[in-house]
This record gives structure tokens, C-alpha cells and sequence, in this order.
């Protein structure tokens, strides 16, 4: 054999078997033998001695925004070193793929705080294929599979326009998801509170789903409200999938906001119904109370129409700005979840202009109060004077909510990791090693086997990966050694990108990219097709 991790304490990933010791062995890219305790030793190449730590499968990361961190900086220690060996990108119908010129300028524009502006990338693609390929060629730390982003499907057949498809342009958006999902993507994502994917009705989006069905791929939204109407928007969802005879991936299904504070039983049940009557739904989270995204998307989604460009402008219009606060203050705007914002809870964590670092780490409160403003004031001066780049953490979830859902059976771990911005939300380097650090060691949320179950088979099932998830022989060799005693989350609020602890080995393919605690120079990863 190539590699044997001797004396490990193996958690296998399927959440029924109690963890064993064993030597596993890998020979090329594969798990070759298991030798359990009692049994001949193993012996290979190389060793990597356990020494009775936990070995579990590859965490895969279900909501990741590393669409160009992959291709800017593959060395991405900020997932390997977590033990995640697989993400999931394209997400919430944003996303580089599939477009033309017009529309990857346009969301470049749009997602910079997610991404960057992209200037130091060279898109030489315009397809889901190209991008896919892209990664394939130039490698990274971990492997990465895509979602089809439906608003910038939307985008490129009809642009940022506030009205139903035309016959027409409802068959441009199936052709060019049918395309993708030949291309090797593993379904489609929608972001239904950001423009211009929002601007879907639900039969439009039932349409493509059944295509994404037609492929065994799975619809993923980022739906309509998490804050007031949170339940309805769930349901919608659900419905709609059914009705499109479509699996349905919920994603960060978390219920925010004072209205719904421990309202979490309430999408359980209504989830737990659902399962019921047969439909195929999974859900992620992370493992914190806030959320993250940019500062426009607060925005009332008319402020947005048109793409960055028309927002500016409005911004730069009194009486337009005026209705803008009104609507975002009063009456809660689509963009804060139909709920009036409230600025002490809107904290920021990046921005694009360093001239305007002085706003990082502060709320929006706090930043006005210090200037003899108001909040709204700042807010409108950021937006425009950052040119809408801004990211936001927004401090609105419930603990108990968080923890209730991830005892669900349906649920698994996913970041939704914005690694822009001087301070990111730590889940961006921390979700993983916060889950078996906090949630299994110290508050006993789930057992260490249920819980790699979360982040490992249960993940490889709704992506339809025969041979990833577990521990097994003849399956891939992505595979993390971590010690159950010590592993935690180093990243915190203050410094989110710190690397975690407790990690020593993660590898991918049967070849480490972390090794005793350090990242190698390997670049195993590649992307992950549907099949």
C-alpha cells in the first residue's frame, strides 16, 4: 500500500456503527484495507501513526462560497485545515456560470463582497463545463462540486428586469440548465431574496427544477424570507419541489429574527410531514447564531432592479433614497426578510475600499453614534462610497433554534464561508471543528458518530457520490484524522481567520494536504460531477 494510518480510532460515517480501531490502507487514490484490532497489521510507503485519534471520511461543505478562492488561492488552507475535502459552490443563484461578457460583468458587480471584483482572475470560461475544467486544470486543496445558479441563469436570458419570462426566454433558462447539468453540475440554486433570481414566480422555477430532476440533481434555495413569513417561504418550497417532482437541499435553514424565536419545532414538523408523505428533502446549517451576506442586500428588492449600476443611482436620488429608508425602517424591506432593520444588529465585517476600514468590526449603530448620525445615514454612506461592496454580519438568530435543527436526521454541515472582508464570519474557517468541538464535546448536541454522519455520508447521499461519505474499502481516500479531546474552532468574531486545532491530517485522494497540523503543497482536488 501506498499510505497506512495506523492505530486509528475509525468513525466511519454512517452514524449506526460504534467507532473501531483499525490501520486503513490506501493504494493510489482509494481505501484499499481495513485492518481492524485483533487482525494482521498493516504496512505501506508511508505511515501516518493515529495513535487512537479519530479517522472519519472527508467533511463535505454543502453551502460554500469559495466560487474564486479555489482559483485565487489554492492553497485554501481556511476549508483543508478544517478537514473539509469537498465543498458545494454556485450558490444561492449567484454564481460565474453559465455567461456571456454582459453578464459576468454584471456579477462580478453584484457579488464582490462575496468574491472580490475578480481582477485578479482570469475567467476563461464561460460555461458550467469551462469552470469545472478550470479547476480540474489548475487544481486545489479540496474537491468542489457546482450548483447551477439560477438568477444568473435568469440574468442571461432576460436580464435584471422585474417581470414574468416570455415563452422564449422561459426555454433559453431550461436549455442552459439542461446544459449545465450535462456539464457535470449537481443541481440548481436559487437566491429568492436577491435580484434578480427573486423575481422568479414559483411556476417559473418549478420549470427548471423539473429539468434538474430530469437529471437526478437537486433544487437548492436561499428562499423567499427567513425573518418574518419564514414558515410560508419553507412551505413554498416544498410544495413547489413536489410539484416539480424535484429533491429539495434547504439551505442555512435557520429561523432568524425575533418572530421566530423558538419557532425551530415548527419547521421540523412541518419538514417531518413532509418526509412523510415521501418527498426527498435535506437541509444545512452552521453552527452559529449569525448570519453574513452584503449590506445592499438589505435593500428593498425594487431598489435593486436593473443591477449595481441602478442601485447607485437611486442611492443618489433623495426622494428615492427617502423611500428607501421608509420601506427598510418602517415597513421591512424583501431584502431584511420583510422585517424593519434594525441597525444595532447590522455589524460590518468588510469592505472593498480600504479607505473605509474604519467601519469594520462596528455596527451600523455604533459607526452613527460615533459620527452624531443616523444609522441610516451611515448605511446609505457606505453603500454608496463602498460602490455597494460592503459585507455585513447580521446578528439576528436564536441558539435554541440552531441547536434543535441540527438534531434533525435530514440536516447536514454547511459554512456558507464568505472568505472576503477584513473580518469575516468566523464559520468561514470554523464551522467543522465547531460542530465536534462545541456541539458534540461540550454541550453533548449530538454524539461524535451522528454528528461526522452530518458532515459526511449524509452530504455524499444527496450529491448521489457512490463512493465518498464513509469510511469503506474501495472508497475515495478523502479522509481527516482528529483528535475528539482537543478539536476545536480557533477562529473567533475577533479573529475569524484563525485556523482551528486538533486537526493533524486531512487528505484528499489519498494524498495529504494537511500534515501534522501544516498544509502541504499538494493540489489533489478537483471538481466533482454529477453522474
Amino acid at each position: 500500500m501506498d499510505l497506512v494510518i495506523k492505530d486509528a480510532r475509525v468513525i466511519d460515517g454512517s452514524g449506526e456503527r460504534r467507532a473501531y480501531r483499525a490501520d486503513v490502507g490506501i493504494t493510489g487514490n482509494r481505501i484499499s484495507h481495513i485492518a481492524r484490532e485483533g487482525e494482521p497489521r498493516l504496512s505501506g510507503t508511508r505511515t501516518i501513526e493515529a495513535e487512537g485519534q479519530a479517522l472519519a471520511p472527508g467533511f463535505i461543505d454543502m453551502h460554500a462560497h469559495s466560487d474564486l478562492a479555489l482559483l485565487r488561492d489554492p492553497d485554501h488552507s481556511a476549508k483543508a485545515a478544517q478537514g473539509v475535502t469537498l465543498e458545494v459552490v454556485g450558490q444561492d443563484g449567484l454564481s460565474y456560470a453559465p455567461v456571456d461578457d454582459e453578464t459576468l460583468a454584471a456579477v462580478r458587480s453584484a457579488i464582490t463582497g462575496w468574491n472580490g471584483d475578480g481582477s485578479d482572475i482570469d475567467f476563461d470560461w464561460r460555461t458550467v463545463g469551462g469552470y469545472l475544467d478550470r479547476i480540474d486544470r489548475q487544481g486545489t486543496a479540496v474537491n468542489a462540486a457546482y450548483l447551477i445558479p439560477q438568477g444568473t441563469v435568469r440574468m442571461l436570458a432576460m436580464g435584471w428586469d422585474d417581470r414574468p419570462a416570455t415563452p422564449d426566454e422561459l426555454d433559453r433558462m431550461r436549455t442552459l440548465v439542461a446544459e449545465g447539468m450535462e456539464q457535470g453540475a449537481v443541481g440548481m440554486s436559487s437566491g429568492l431574496t436577491y435580484t434578480p433570481g427573486m423575481y422568479a414566480s414559483d411556476s417559473e422555477l418549478a420549470e427548471l427544477c423539473r429539468v434538474v430532476a430530469r437529471y437526478g440533481g437537486y433544487y437548492c434555495p436561499h428562499h423567499r424570507s427567513y425573518g418574518a413569513g419564514a414558515l410560508q417561504a419553507y412551505a413554498e418550497m416544498v410544495e413547489l419541489t413536489r410539484d416539480a417532482g424535484c429533491a429539495l437541499h434547504l439551505a442555512h435553514a435557520t429561523m432568524n429574527f425575533g418572530v421566530n424565536k423558538g419557532k425551530a419545532p415548527e419547521l421540523l414538523a412541518l419538514l417531518d410531514r413532509a418526509l412523510a408523505e415521501g418527498a426527498d428533502i435535506t437541509l444545512d446549517t452552521y453552527p452559529y447564531t449569525p448570519g453574513c451576506t452584503t449590506l445592499a442586500a438589505m435593500l428593498p428588492s425594487w431598489a435593486n432592479e436593473g443591477g449595481p449600476q441602478a442601485t447607485l443611482a437611486r442611492l443618489a436620488d433623495p426622494e428615492t433614497t427617502a423611500r428607501i429608508r421608509h420601506v427598510m425602517e418602517v415597513e421591512g424591506a424583501d431584502g431584511c426578510h420583510g422585517v424593519p432593520i434594525e441597525w444595532d444588529t447590522i455589524e460590518i465585517s468588510g469592505v472593498s475600499d480600504p479607505e473605509l476600514h474604519a467601519y469594520v468590526g462596528r455596527t451600523v449603530a455604533e459607526s452613527a453614534a460615533a459620527r452624531g448620525e443616523e444609522p441610516f445615514t451611515t448605511a446609505h454612506r457606505l453603500l454608496t462610497e463602498d460602490r455597494l461592496g460592503s459585507t455585513i454580519l447580521q446578528h439576528v438568530g436564536h441558539e435554541e433554534n440552531v441547536r434543535q435543527i441540527m438534531r434533525h436526521p435530514a440536516h447536514t454541515g454547511g459554512s456558507d464561508g464568505i472568505l472576503q472582508g477584513e473580518k469575516p464570519h468566523p464559520r468561514a474557517y470554523g464551522t467543522f471543528p465547531q460542530y465536534l468541538g462545541r456541539y458534540v464535546r461540550e454541550l453533548g448536541v449530538l454524539s461524535l458518530e451522528e454528528c461526522v454522519a452530518h458532515l459526511t455520508s449524509r452530504p455524499a447521499a444527496r450529491l448521489r457520490l457512490a463512493d465518498r461519505g464513509l469510511v469503506r474499502e474501495g472508497y475515495m481516500a478523502d479522509l481527516v484524522v482528529f483528535d475528539p479531546d482537543t478539536v476545536a474552532a480557533g477562529s473567533t468574531f475577533e479573529k475569524p481567520r484563525t485556523l482551528p486545532v486538533g486537526i493533524p491530517h486531512v487528505l484528499v485522494a489519498g494524498t495529504p494536504v494537511i500534515a501534522d497540523g501544516h498544509r502541504t503543497q499538494a493540489l489533489p482536488g478537483r471538481a466533482v460531477r454529477r453522474r
